[in-house]
């Protein structure tokens, strides 16, 4: 399954951002999410084992998840997230050389950037998603600005400060898309706490779509 594909099906196109989350608990709140509505799933490289976390989720709901690694920094990373079975890859920067490997694998890519340099660099490298971050210190006027000069093609997506209250308004501003970390999860959040707040989430981009 591709990017492409899950949100053509009607997924929410909200990414959640699993922090520190242990491989014991993956599981559990993946299913919470997953039920939930949400089904892009993401395990940063800072996390606890991130690769036996990814790989857990993947075996067990990759056949209706896209599912992957966060905060990936290097070739390296890249290829042991390929090797799990990750089909998702994020970066909170912008780095053509990881960008291109993730290409290359066939990952679906979501790279980060701030500038409209970089937003062309990664667009080079192979992306045809990029995500704004830190995006609430910029606001969804800066998206709009953004937006103007890129390709029709290339979906933003907002990742820092979202949530189910600002969900609209990035939305509004042209993003195809958000990632929501610490409003969705925390270390410690058991997964019946986060499973509602992916519901609030879900019903707050349905709210959008009314």
């Amino acid at each position: 399954m591709t990017m492409d594909e899950l949100l053509a099906d009607g997924a929410p196109p909200i990414a959640a951002i699993l922090r520190g989350i242990r491989p014991d608990e993956a599981l559990d709140v993946a299913a919470a999410l997953v039920e939930s509505g949400v089904r892009i799933l993401e395990v940063p490289f800072n996390s606890p084992d991130p690769l036996d976390s990814i790989a857990t989720m993947q075996q067990a709901f990759g056949d209706r998840a896209i599912i992957g690694g966060g905060t990936v920094l290097s070739i390296e990373a890249v290829e042991a997230l390929h090797g799990v079975g990750g089909r998702i890859m994020v970066t909170p920067n912008t780095n053509p050389a990881v960008i291109a490997r993730g290409a290359a694998l066939g990952l679906d890519l979501l790279p980060g950037f701030m500038t409209p340099s970089e937003a062309f660099a990664a667009i080079e490298a192979g992306a045809r998603r990029i995500k704004l971050f830190p995006a609430a210190r910029l606001g969804p006027a800066y998206v709009k600005a953004v937006k103007d000069v890129l390709p029709r093609h290339v979906g933003v997506w907002a990742v820092g400060g979202t949530g189910a209250d600002t969900v609209g308004e990035w939305l509004g501003a042209g993003c195809e898309g958000i990632g929501v970390g610490g409003a969705l999860y925390r270390p410690g959040d058991d997964a019946a706490t986060v499973g509602q707040r992916g519901r609030d989430l879900v019903a707050a981009w349905k709210a959008t779509r009314a």
